[in-house]
C-alpha cells in the first residue's frame, strides 16, 4: 500500500492512493472524510504497472479515510500519517 502527495498551485494537494491490483480481490474504494463517506465515489483502478488507484484533490487539514472491498471488507493503509480505531489519517 502507498499514498502519493504531490502539491498543487495554492492550498490543493493530489493524493494518489495505490494498492496491488490482486490484494484484496475485488473492487475496493476509497471511503472518507473528504467523500462523505460515501462506498463507490472513488474507486481504485487498475494500471498497467499491476497496481489500482486513485487521486483526489485535497484541501489543509485533518482527512480521515479507509478502503472498502468487496464483501464489505474494511482496511487500513498502514503509510497514512496516523492509524488507529477511526482509520488512517492524512495530516495535509
Amino acid at each position: 500500500m502507498m499514498i502519493k502527495r504531490n502539491r498543487l498551485f495554492g492550498t490543493q494537494t493530489r493524493i494518489t492512493f495505490c494498492l496491488p491490483r490482486d490484494t484484496p480481490p475485488g473492487t475496493v474504494s476509497v471511503v472518507g472524510s473528504f467523500n462523505g463517506w460515501q462506498p463507490g465515489q472513488h474507486v481504485l483502478v487498475a494500471r498497467r504497472d499491476g497496481t489500482r488507484t486513485v487521486t483526489v484533490r485535497l484541501g489543509p487539514g485533518p482527512h480521515r479515510f479507509r478502503y472498502l472491498a468487496t464483501g464489505g471488507l474494511w482496511f487500513d493503509d498502514e503509510s497514512a500519517d496516523q492509524v488507529d480505531e477511526q482509520g488512517g489519517l492524512l495530516v495535509l
